[in-house]
């Protein structure tokens, strides 16, 4: 082969792979280019919450166990189960024929003392026959506030024993409920400070609020110190009975809404943040603010819900690992603000 021939040959050959090699380099750009315009970001909303997580059990505002005082066979039985009556509305009596016999006597020989008797002795004739009343008083079960029967199991002819109980009254004006406020969190405690609470048997929230708390903890029988505090429901609906349980937050301050987006969405121009939405291609201004490593919290210019362009290309793992916690080392972790609670 003569010496020209395999000249052009080489240049031939350098022309094709010289040819390839750019065509490979374009082919390489158009697929990173068509990757960069499909990398979007959405701007989302994170509510921020400070709250006291809470559980318990709701309580009537006042609850009378109906019981006996004496021993005694009841006589009669003057309401029934969920009837309302007033303060001081006689329940059930007992049988006070014994006890009538011994004032009525009692009171006649009062008559006789006050005629021949002393001073003295008719004193302790008076004293006595306060005893004898109560006893009177004894043989009958009356309401201690107005309420209603929320059970009754008594009838005429029962016998019954001292304490025996039967039944309740209740006032259900309002609820009440105590629960457990951690000592680290009794210093966030104010009255009238809005309580949400959720009911397994009610779908919406009911709202209550901090009624109370005692100036001294109690130490739990897992050792942890803690405050009963009282909250008290005034408005609630009436599928919601004593003794249902719930769980529910107190509500420190009032829930914050935080617009963020992942920092790579956000582009720079003369130290200038901005943004490009992904539907229109506009151009917009943002001020934002460091949200943890990954995020950024936009202070202006979008709502939440918008479509964004990446900016910026995203640190592959590892990718200048040192120098990366270095710089973003004291921001603090999205979600790590401090806050009993985030929704997203």
């Amino acid at each position: 082969m003569s010496k020209k021939k395999l000249i052009k040959i080489i240049i031939i050959a350098a022309a094709v792979l010289l040819f390839t090699a750019l065509l490979l380099t374009g082919l390489r750009l158009l697929v990173n280019k068509s990757n960069e315009e499909k990398k979007v970001y959405e701007v989302k909303v994170e509510t921020y919450e400070n709250v006291i997580e809470v559980s318990g059990t709701v309580a009537a505002a006042q609850e009378q166990t109906l019981q006996a005082l004496s021993d005694g066979t009841v006589i009669a039985v003057y309401v029934s189960a969920g009837d309302y009556v007033k303060k001081g509305s006689l329940i059930l009596q007992l049988d006070d024929t014994s006890e009538q016999y011994n004032l009525a006597k009692h009171d006649y020989e009062m008559a006789t003392t006050q005629i021949s008797g002393s001073q003295k002795e008719l004193k302790l004739m008076e004293a006595q026959r306060l005893s004898l009343l109560q006893k009177i008083a004894d043989r009958k079960v009356c309401a201690t506030f107005d309420g209603v029967i929320a059970d009754l199991d008594v009838a005429v002819g029962d016998s019954l024993e001292a304490k025996d109980s039967v039944g309740t009254l209740v006032n259900i004006d309002y609820l009440t409920a105590e629960v457990e406020i951690p000592e680290t969190d009794v210093a966030k405690l104010q009255l009238n400070q809005k309580v949400e609470l959720n009911f397994s048997a009610y779908k919406t929230p009911v709202y209550g609020y901090i009624e109370s708390w005692p100036a001294i903890g109690e130490i739990t029988s897992r050792g942890a110190t803690i405050v009963n505090a009282k909250i008290r429901i005034d408005d609630y609906p009436s599928v919601i009975l004593p003794n249902f349980s719930f769980t529910g937050k107190i509500q420190i301050e009032e829930p914050v809404d935080n617009i963020i987006v992942e920092r790579y969405a956000i582009g720079y121009e003369d130290k200038e943040p901005y943004v490009v939405l992904a539907k229109s291609g506009e151009k917009r201004a943002v001020k934002v603010k460091p949200y943890g490593k990954e995020y950024v919290k936009v202070l202006e210019g979008l709502t939440g819900g918008e479509l964004l362009l990446q900016q910026t290309a995203e640190k592959k793992s590892g990718q200048n690992k040192n120098s990366s916690n270095k710089k973003q080392g004291n921001l603090p972790a999205a979600g790590n603000t401090g806050a009993a609670g985030f929704k997203r």
